[in-house]
């Protein structure tokens, strides 16, 4: 049976973007992952859309959607937060996870990727934690 994840921060627009993003990658038919911010800006950042691209992934597809959007597909396997601390309402989920991700928002290229790398090692260890 397919693992569901959801991956969520503030706007939507980076972090949970690119969780989401790898967890598709590297959990192949596996897993249903999704994304949601507690805030969502309605737009994936361009830096996060050039970001991904380097590694041959079109995250121009995606939308940044609310908690509310995803609330259909619930519960999940997993809920990651990342930072958004008490913004972060409850999701049915048999297990959360909050990782400490900076928000690469407003980061040059070269450090935005190094948190694109940083989140691609901790979904790769979920992953391998989960199956």
């Amino acid at each position: 049976m397919k693992k569901k994840l959801l991956f969520v921060c503030v706007e939507n627009s980076n972090r949970s973007q690119m969780s989401q993003a790898f967890a598709r990658i590297l959990g192949g038919e596996g897993i249903e992952a999704y994304s949601a911010g507690s805030k969502p800006s309605g737009i994936v950042n361009v830096k996060a859309i050039a970001a991904m691209k380097e590694l041959g992934y079109d995250l121009s597809t995606h939308d940044s959607k609310s908690l509310d959007d995803v609330r259909a597909y619930a519960p999940f396997d997993v809920v990651v937060t990342m930072g958004c601390g008490d913004a972060c309402p409850w999701m049915p989920a048999k297990k959360f996870v909050d990782w400490q991700i900076p928000d690469p928002k407003y980061m040059e290229p070269a450090e935005f990727n190094k948190v694109r790398d940083f989140i691609k090692q901790k979904v790769a260890e979920l992953l391998e934690e989960i199956n």
